[in-house]
């Protein structure tokens, strides 16, 4: 006949000198530290998400950009390329951070912001230059389907990655992730912005929309850049 065991340090292992009294400490540690694997691959897999829609947006964009003669739409898919780059360091700093520890992942995304934000700044003062041209020759843009559809489906995409990584960010309290999805939220205003003058020049024909709208984006890379270049005071997560 088995004997009901009525050490509880059997339980855990056999002669492991474990008190009684840490056994519900032990299954806490253990559920939290599942949990947080949960929410970990959750981030993962939303980075994933957007690594892939942003590669789509980048791609057709500039394309799209380049044959329309379309400073907003190419300068969109540009700052979607630069997105993309954030995304993949911010899965850099996942696995770097899982291996060998916060601080190590940290140094490189203060480095990574550093260098994103030099681009977005070097973006801008492209931006001015190219829109000021077009305005003094008088250069509009033609009317493009593919930047059509693909900012107008950037709205509902961004929305729903950004409120998805405000929740994993909140969970996790990782300062990074928030800044991510901070950058998601501005990339769906940003998309607003080329949808309007897309559809304002389609309607009025008017040339000087595109360089306006352009302008308009100038905003929101200067923003983006002084978050990237300061990212050293806010990548201190609890991770």
């Amino acid at each position: 006949m088995v004997q009901p065991l009525t050490d509880c340090r059997a339980v855990i292992e056999p002669q492991a000198h474990v008190p009684c009294s840490a056994v519900p400490h032990i299954s806490q540690g253990l559920a939290a530290r599942s949990e947080r694997a949960a929410l970990i691959r959750r981030a993962f897999l939303l980075e994933y998400a957007t690594l892939a829609w942003m590669a789509v947006e980048a791609s057709v964009a500039i394309g799209s950009g380049v044959r329309a003669g379309s400073l907003s739409l190419f300068t969109f898919g540009l700052d979607s390329v630069i997105e993309l780059a954030s995304a993949s360091v911010l899965l850099w700093r996942l696995v770097v951070e899982l291996r060998r520890g916060a601080a190590f992942a940290e140094t490189a995304e203060r480095i990574a912001g550093r260098i994103a934000g030099v681009l977005l700044f070097g973006l801008a003062a492209y931006v001015v230059i190219a829109a000021g041209w077009k305005l003094a020759s008088h250069s509009g843009q033609t009317f493009s389907w593919p930047g059509l559809a693909v900012t107008t489906l950037a709205i509902p995409v961004m929305y729903l990655l950004a409120r998805r990584k405000i929740a994993v960010a909140e969970a996790l309290g990782s300062r990074a992730m928030r800044a991510d999805a901070v950058e998601s939220i501005t990339c769906g205003w940003l998309s607003l912005l080329v949808l309007a003058g897309l559809i304002v020049e389609a309607l009025t024909g008017a040339w000087w929309v595109d360089a306006v709208a352009s302008l308009g984006i100038v905003g929101f890379l200067v923003k983006e850049g002084r978050e990237a270049w300061r990212s050293e005071a806010c990548c201190a997560d609890a991770d």
